[in-house]
């Protein structure tokens, strides 16, 4: 058994599929299948049980993969040290973060990040994807009701969604009291494709729901902040969506009395388990953290 066998073995468990690992491997699904096989005679165990949709480890094959797995993070520890060796920070970091806070947020901190680090490759890309880190992505951020349990979740803190709407908008139409009031009005927020939109209100220890239909729908919250400082409805929106303009008097807030969740209230930084930081990605994780407990400053 060799490390190029479990460098394989590595990539059929977190695959899943003999098919992704021979497109990523640029390699043909029999040739991979073959390698398999071979592995697992020198090891006389099955090390994985293939299903109609996927290949799952064996509990041997869980152990050499967590083997495999390790290997590869010191192979890659090595390298870097020898590459880093009298040079500045280097390497690359991949980021996923949402559209919207991603726009109005972490933006600014990743070039703050670039501009103290310039030996460092950001590739951010803007997204709401919710899904498992991809291989070119080494971090993401999402807001989410609860964290995935096959991720590695560090709690970034608590978003906080408004009510709120122009000056000039509730001066002319008022403002909801009322939780329920809102599937009658015109709603400025985000959506979500393929289900109903609800929003949760609690208060005074009650939960309270209303379905949604929103006039004004985008994840490119700087537009929503614009159709709601136009005074066209009222907008659900996080608050750091519109916190200055708050400040300033220009937008103004309804049901404050309510604690109010439409796609989760906790903010995470998410990795995967078991997949080497470089110590430009760890120092990139750190940065974020640092930045989200002391807020925008």
């Amino acid at each position: 058994m060799d490390i190029q066998a479990l460098n394989l073995l590595v990539e059929i468990v977190e695959c899943g599929n003999l098919s992704q690992v021979a497109r990523k491997l640029k390699m043909t699904r029999a040739n991979v299948s073959y390698h398999l096989a071979q592995l697992e005679k020198s090891a006389g165990v099955q090390l994985v049980r293939r299903t109609t949709r996927r290949v799952e480890p064996t509990e041997v094959g869980l152990r050499l993969y967590e083997h495999g797995r390790n290997i590869q993070n010191e192979m890659r520890a090595a390298r870097e040290t020898i590459t880093s060796l009298g040079q500045g920070l280097q390497g690359r970091v991949g980021i996923s973060v949402p559209s919207g806070y991603g726009q109005m947020v972490v933006s600014h901190w990743l070039i703050e990040f670039k501009a103290l680090y310039p030996g460092i490759v950001l590739d951010v890309v803007f997204e709401n994807r919710v899904d498992n880190l991809r291989d070119e992505v080494d971090i993401a951020i999402r807001i989410l009701p609860e964290p995935p349990q096959q991720l590695v979740a560090r709690d970034m803190g608590t978003v906080r969604y408004l009510a709120c709407a122009s000056r000039a908008y509730a001066q002319a139409h008022g403002l909801p009291t009322e939780l329920a009031q809102l599937s009658t009005l015109p709603l400025i927020t985000a959506n979500v494709v393929g289900r109903q939109l609800s929003l949760r209100g609690y208060r005074n220890g009650e939960r309270h729901e209303v379905l949604l239909a929103p006039t004004l729908i985008s994840d490119h919250y700087p537009f929503l902040r614009q159709g709601v400082l136009a005074g066209l409805g009222i907008g659900l929106v996080p608050d750091y969506v519109v916190h200055d303009v708050i400040a300033s008097g220009d937008v103004v807030t309804a049901l404050d009395d309510y604690r109010l969740s439409i796609f989760g209230t906790r903010m995470y930084l998410l990795t995967m388990p078991n997949r080497h930081h470089t110590r430009a990605v760890r120092t990139c994780i750190d940065f974020i953290l640092d930045k989200a407990k002391g807020g925008e400053g």
